[in-house]
């Protein structure tokens, strides 16, 4: 598309620029609307939630068997504490960053603010061009995609993922690096701890290496392998891959689509801080940095304040 029809396609609809200015209540009807969206941010596509489901679902599984099947039926009592609180350590920093990045706003910019006023309040010089998507009617910042899923458009939208039922973005993609981080770790942990427990049950007798029965046990073994190779081949992968994307400063949108790059690239300790906030420290690795509450009941004396997510 040439400029003249992008800056058409900006001007085309003239309810959302040329329209009268709305009333005081629909001004607070739709400034409380956004301030409903900052606070809660949950995607309602039932896809992604069977998936984040699933995830939970195996997780508390491989603990189970884990603890139960492994640790402590175990006679030393330092190899199971040790091993328990490492597992279980594991599981809640993975599970906790599973949800920051499906409860946080990945950096949705808000419906239909190609209005007049906020036309206005971009200064635009003469022949600049901006765009508007089609379909959720919002002026697009640079690297911006539309995600027909989350029906909004995503600042460096990474990619949508099911398995955390949420975009990755700008505003969560940390929070996806640290859940395939932490996935790949305990999945590695318990590869280990299973060949660690075969060759135990091998040398004694299975009845005495389980409180389970041999055949259960020789089961949930195998099943909790399986599992763990293949999230860990899978999360691994990832990892690898959001990391070569931060250093670098370029989307897999944009490394599929071949997009040649129209801003300064970061370097990649740039990136890297940008993505995970500040100079390197333990906050880098940890999901509860900078949780908040949210704002369960709405008080008229609130204003702003982030968005929502836990």
């Amino acid at each position: 598309m040439s400029s003249g029809h992008r800056q058409r396609d900006v001007e085309q609809q003239r309810p959302l620029l040329d329209g009268e200015e709305d009333d005081e209540e629909a001004a607070a009807e739709r400034s409380s609307r956004s301030e409903a969206e900052r606070r809660l941010w949950f995607i309602r596509d039932c896809c992604g939630m069977v998936c984040a489901l699933i995830t939970w679902s195996l997780v508390f599984f491989a603990d189970f068997v884990v603890t139960f099947v492994m640790l402590l039926p175990s006679r030393s009592f330092w190899y199971a504490v040790v091993n328990g609180v490492l597992f279980n350590s594991l599981a809640v920093l993975a599970l906790a960053s599973h949800l920051r990045t499906m409860l946080t706003d990945p950096g949705a910019v808000p419906k239909g603010n190609a209005t007049k006023k906020y036309m206005e309040s971009l200064q635009l010089k003469p022949g600049e061009v901006v765009y508007k998507c089609p379909k959720c009617c919002s002026i697009k910042p640079e690297r911006a995609h539309h995600c027909s899923i989350c029906k909004r458009c995503i600042r460096k939208m990474d990619h949508h993922c099911p398995w955390v039922n949420n975009c990755v973005g700008e505003k969560n993609q940390r929070f996806f690096v640290l859940f395939t981080m932490y996935i790949s770790m305990i999945s590695s942990h318990a590869l280990a701890l299973c060949g660690y427990q075969f060759i135990t049950c091998v040398r004694v007798q299975w009845r005495e290496c389980s409180d389970f029965s041999p055949p259960v046990t020789m089961m949930l073994m195998i099943f909790l392998c399986m599992e763990a190779l293949l999230f860990f081949t899978f999360t691994a992968v990832m990892f690898s891959t959001q990391l070569h994307s931060i250093c670098n400063d370029e989307t897999e949108i944009e490394r599929l689509k071949n997009e040649k790059p129209t801003w300064e690239r970061q370097t990649r300790w740039a990136g890297l801080r940008s993505v995970f906030g500040g100079p390197p420290s333990l906050l880098w690795v940890s999901p509860f940095a900078g949780l908040k509450l949210p704002t369960l009941l709405p008080r008229r004396s609130w204003k702003g304040g982030a968005e929502f997510s836990v």
